[in-house]
């Protein structure tokens, strides 16, 4: 959507490249110049920066993508070039539901040990560990693809597949599983299915909010990330 929005805007005045993370499988398909992988650290970055004469850079990737956020920052500082954050907006959720934001996947894990017993887990492959202790829950585990081995789960299912998700579809599947519980990444932006879905069902659902973001200027919408590079060309 940004690399659409700022070639339509633009045209061929701004060579828009967009960069996903070495692990994407399947990256979207937009407007103007791809790149898939690492760079190689904050030192990569700022060799990649200088090589393709960058004039600005745009961070708008995951926001638990910690990591690479902080290091387009330090690359930033190195190489002087102006940079942005933008931000997804945060999710309204109803108070009158029953949901609770935890700081970390730790407390998320002692929240499904003290109160579920059938938890569906949408928190991504690289974090499900965080649940694995837990012996006597049912998790349905929600990954991209089947895994090449087996989880370390004394008891789960995996469903694989590739967002978006429908609102029916959803509830279906929780309602099959008997889930008792949800927990998701509070990731911001569009609401998911899944979210609904819970919300709908009267379900628990438990959120790790995201580590916060590294200094410097933030957008908190694509109008004003769009007014930023336009001040910026």
């Amino acid at each position: 959507m940004l690399a659409e929005a700022v070639t339509s805007l633009h045209g061929s005045a701004l060579r828009v490249i967009t960069s996903w993370a070495g692990r994407t499988e399947r990256a979207p398909n937009v407007v103007g110049e791809t790149r898939v992988g690492g760079f190689g650290g904050t030192a990569g970055l700022v060799e990649y920066l200088e090589a393709e004469a960058i004039d600005m850079v745009i961070d708008s990737t995951h926001p638990f993508a910690k990591q690479i956020s902080n290091h387009t920052y330090d690359a930033c500082i190195v190489t002087g070039l102006p940079h942005i954050l933008l931000v997804r907006p945060e999710w309204r959720l109803p108070p009158s539901k029953n949901w609770v934001e935890v700081e970390d996947l730790a407390a998320a894990a002692e929240i499904v040990r003290e109160n579920a017993r059938r938890a569906f887990v949408t928190t991504g492959k690289q974090t499900i560990n965080a649940f694995s202790a837990l012996k006597d829950v049912f998790f349905l585990v929600r990954l991209l693809k089947e895994p090449s081995e087996p989880l370390t789960f004394a008891d789960y299912e995996i469903t694989t597949g590739w967002p978006p998700f429908s609102l029916e579809a959803e509830k279906a599947l929780m309602k099959e599983h008997r889930i008792d519980s949800l927990i998701s990444k509070s990731s911001g932006g569009a609401l998911p299915a899944k979210i609904t879905a819970a919300l709908e069902l009267d379900l628990p659902i438990v959120l790790v909010t995201p580590p916060p973001p590294p200094p410097g200027e933030c957008a908190k919408t694509l109008p004003d990330c769009l007014a930023w590079i336009a001040e910026h060309i």
